[in-house]
């Protein structure tokens, strides 16, 4: 099992910036041949009254954007010490959404953008962008 944590979410005025954090643990790290290195990771929002939807993945070192929030966000990981961030800057109102970390091993991943995917998903993190 993999469990995961996103912090950093919070109000903010619309132009500002965010960090999100998510970190990782569970059983299967440290384990022969399980490090976060073997998972694929992305970050998914889902705002009041629509379907969760994708923002960004790194699925190893090249990461993945949704064209809404390309040079705008910036996704990296950090595999010792099981943490991945999201970056957002130039934040607008329209980025109000709860945002959710998601993981999956790397070898049964056929795609990076759907919510089924990804097996493992934190609680979510409020961001909220004031106009």
């Amino acid at each position: 099992q993999v469990r995961l944590i996103e912090s950093g979410g919070g109000l903010v005025q619309a132009g500002g910036s965010l960090r999100l954090s998510c970190a990782a643990s569970g059983r299967t790290f440290g384990t022969s041949g399980r490090t976060l290195s073997t998972y694929g990771m992305a970050w998914f929002r889902q705002a009041p009254g629509k379907e969760r939807e994708f923002v960004a993945a790194v699925p190893g070192s090249a990461p993945y954007y949704a064209d809404s929030v390309m040079d705008r966000f910036t996704i990296s990981r950090d595999n010792a010490k099981n943490t991945m961030y999201l970056q957002m800057d130039s934040l607008k109102p329209e980025d109000t959404a709860i945002y959710y970390c998601a993981a999956a091993l790397l070898s049964t991943m056929k795609d990076l953008i759907g919510v089924d995917d990804y097996d493992y998903w934190g609680q979510g993190t409020q961001v909220t962008v004031a106009s």
